[in-house]
């Protein structure tokens, strides 16, 4: 790592790049972070503080399920759709292992208790 970078300045890189990605985002759960930059492409750690605060300072959408009940999350990821990042969704019926769009998986997540930032539910104005 170069050590004339803060942390924040290198995940302002990648930030930027999930900011112009169309269902680019950050998700975090009990095993750490993921910020979704690009088709396939995802930056992982465990410093959720930080990457949390300035993704939401950047307005990038941010799903915090670390609260919810962990059979919660694991029907949602084992058996919701995955977010299509960098590519088109898959057509509705959504299922596992097709892809919706951010907004759709982001209220299964908001709908279980998870923190969802910078993502207006449906039908509502903007954070």
């Amino acid at each position: 790592m170069r050590k004339d970078r803060s942390e924040n300045s290198m995940h302002g890189d990648y930030i930027a790049r999930a900011l112009a990605t169309d269902g680019g985002h950050l998700t975090i759960g009990r095993g750490g972070f993921s910020l979704h930059f690009a088709r396939g492409a995802t930056l992982s750690g465990y410093d959720c503080e930080t990457i949390k605060a300035a993704c939401i300072a950047a307005s990038l959408p941010v799903i915090d399920s670390r609260t919810v009940e962990f059979a919660v999350v694991a029907r949602l990821a084992v058996s919701g759709p995955l977010i299509a990042v960098g590519e088109a969704a898959s057509a509705p019926p959504y299922h596992a292992l097709s892809y919706a769009p951010l907004a759709v998986v982001a209220a299964s997540y908001r709908d279980a208790g998870a923190e969802v930032w910078n993502l207006s539910p449906a039908g509502e104005p903007g954070e």
